[in-house]
């Protein structure tokens, strides 16, 4: 059986290396925002504005606690989910996780270069974006470092580096099946 959950920052590239891990490994990718808004039926963005963050947390918490029970699949978590509750300690319990861990200026590039609406991030001029990324980064760490497995990850801009990435995180979890 393989569980593995990607953790890290927004923009880390949680969502594309998983996809693309649980093609290599056979099994099936969930996102956990997905998997929310799926259950839910309402965009995260919407949860948030309708109960606030902490109501939108523990939904999370409890989609976790369901999806992290599924045998066989890759999971790409928000950025937010280790550092709420014992959501760390439960998905280290019951998952490989990794932390794709990125640079400031790497997730900054690639938050620049990402298509989706991030509502946390409209009307950031370019040092807003790089001094919010770096200090959130800072409070969260202590939680992302608690991952089984840490891979750096360098400005995923093309499609030979994102293989690249996929094959170090698989070559740290498909030798540890769990």
């Amino acid at each position: 059986m393989t569980r593995v959950i990607l953790i890290g920052y927004m923009g880390a590239g949680k969502t594309t290396v998983g996809k693309e891990l649980a093609k290599r490994l056979g099994v099936t990718f969930y996102d956990l925002d997905w998997y929310i808004e799926t259950r839910m039926r309402k965009k995260v963005k919407q949860i948030f504005d309708e109960i606030g963050e902490e109501g939108f947390r523990q939904i999370e918490h409890n989609m976790l606690h369901e999806v992290a029970e599924f045998e066989n699949v890759v999971l790409a978590c928000g950025g937010g989910t280790p550092c709420f509750f014992d959501n760390m300690d439960y998905m280290n319990a019951r998952a490989d996780v990794v932390y794709l861990r990125g640079t400031p200026d790497v997730l900054f590039r690639h938050l620049k270069m990402g298509k989706g609406v991030r509502p946390l991030l409209l009307g950031k001029s370019d040092e807003e974006l790089m001094e919010y990324i770096t200090e959130q980064l800072k409070k969260r760490e202590e939680y992302y470092l608690k991952a089984k497995h840490i891979i750096d990850i360098p400005c995923m801009e093309d499609e030979d580096i994102i293989q690249d990435t996929v094959n170090k995180v698989y070559e740290k979890v498909d030798n540890r099946r769990l």
